[in-house]
């Protein structure tokens, strides 16, 4: 008689163990990172200050999961630039071509610089614009700087043939250059670059271009201050429910209200999210109610990273003391002799002792970086430049959605990666 097996007998299983399940590995798509602007190469207002190390800002990017970027196109040049970084690094670098808020004073007469070469009178070596409003010395509507419509029918012309032509240009690998319209919109925060009149013609000129398009391109749309005047114009150009936009947009950097994001969401428009998206409570309480099915990432760099001042900072260090937390518990114990009793020693298990800083040594930060970070006066290869964000901190957004949501890293990252792919079809 066959001898029984207590496992059985005690109602146990006796199929093997599951393995355990892989750790998460995130991916990303960084919709929305300058990598045209001369700051990549080295170049700060028109002067090298140190070697071009662009490869290397790619090449941090895929080492964190992001293995996308989607580069803007902000003016002419710009739109040009992003171009040929896409086929300097195929599949991975993708772009964006049209005219920001920002750079549209080219549609003035008051502007002397051919469009083709320059994206606002006042650019500082092409530099894009920072996302920080500048209420100084705006622009105000007629006083003189109107639209010179002449020259913006050859501006629209001049744009199509640039879209046009990107798009039937053969790129290496099969992988596709040009994957949206954009970046265009309206930005009432920084009138000192433009004023509304002629933002409101450029944004209206362009969405006309795009609505005329075939096969159509999604859209990659700015707005600042301007909510009810862009709702307006799209609708007009799109339908009452943008029901015309063949292939949806995202409004990108989103910084605006509960109900004005609810509105955008409800016309079918994707949020893109950034480090300017957690500056106070009520951008944070925005993102808390963005939907996940219309959530995209980016970094905006080499603007708009996150700081210590922002609010939705403290969620970073809850996640970085959790995984310490994590670590800690993990760590490898070592067994010290301890005296237990007359003539008798005992193994006490210890925790592995740390290394120790050195007396006076700067406080480490709650959030640490990934990569050392130097000034650009002090570059060296293989480090960040301080104040130049990169897109390989576009985990720390995730990790701060994810707190402000509860969810969890991995919701956001394949929710984001999902909705970007469908829109930007990037992974062609």
């Amino acid at each position: 008689m066959a001898e029984s097996n207590p496992a059985q007998a005690n109602g146990a299983s006796t199929a093997p163990a599951a393995p355990p399940l892989a750790a998460y590995t995130p991916r990303y798509i960084d919709i929305g990172i300058n990598l045209a602007d001369p700051i990549f190469r080295g170049r700060y207002h028109g002067k090298p200050r140190h070697p071009d190390d662009l490869t290397a800002v790619v090449g941090r990017a895929a080492e964190v999961g992001c293995t996308k970027l989607i580069v803007t196109g902000s003016s002419f040049k710009s739109s040009r630039d992003a171009l040929k970084l896409a086929k300097e690094f195929p599949g991975t670098v993708f772009a964006t071509a049209g005219i920001h808020p920002c750079s549209s004073s080219i549609f003035s007469p008051a502007h002397h610089k051919h469009h083709d070469e320059s994206q606002s009178e006042g650019d500082d070596a092409e530099h894009t614009p920072a996302c920080d409003p500048d209420p100084t010395q705006p622009i105000a509507d007629g006083d003189g700087d109107g639209v010179d419509h002449a020259r913006s029918a050859h501006i629209i012309a001049d744009l199509a043939a640039l879209i046009a032509q990107a798009r039937a240009s053969p790129a290496p690998a099969g992988a596709r250059a040009l994957v949206a319209f954009g970046e265009f919109g309206l930005d009432y925060d920084r009138l000192h670059y433009c004023a509304r009149e002629v933002q409101r013609h450029s944004f209206a000129a362009q969405l006309a271009l795009a609505a005329s398009l075939d096969p159509p391109l999604p859209l990659f749309l700015h707005s600042r201050a301007a909510h009810a005047d862009f709702v307006r114009l799209l609708k007009e150009a799109f339908g009452p429910r943008l029901e015309r936009l063949a292939r949806g947009g995202v409004v990108h950097s989103f910084t605006g209200s509960v109900a004005e994001m609810r509105e955008l969401m409800d016309l079918g428009l994707y949020i893109g999210v950034n480090g300017c998206s957690f500056k106070t409570a009520e951008n944070c309480e925005v993102v808390r109610e963005i939907g996940l099915g219309s959530l995209m990432l980016e970094t905006d760099g080499p603007w708009c990273e996150v700081r210590p001042s922002h609010e939705g900072w403290k969620y970073l260090v809850e996640w970085e003391a959790k995984a310490k937390a994590a670590d800690e518990a993990a760590a490898p114990v070592v067994e010290a002799a301890v005296e237990d009793g007359p003539g008798r020693r005992r193994k006490k298990q210890q925790p592995q002792p740390q290394p120790q800083g050195k007396k006076n040594q700067k406080k480490a930060s709650e959030v640490p970086d990934r990569y050392k970070v130097v000034k650009k006066e002090k570059w060296e290869e293989g480090a960040m430049v301080k104040g130049r964000n990169e897109p390989c901190t576009i985990d720390r957004i995730a990790k701060i959605v994810a707190g402000i949501k509860g969810v969890s890293v991995e919701e956001v990252c394949e929710a984001a990666w999902a909705n970007t792919v469908k829109v930007f079809e990037v992974d062609a």
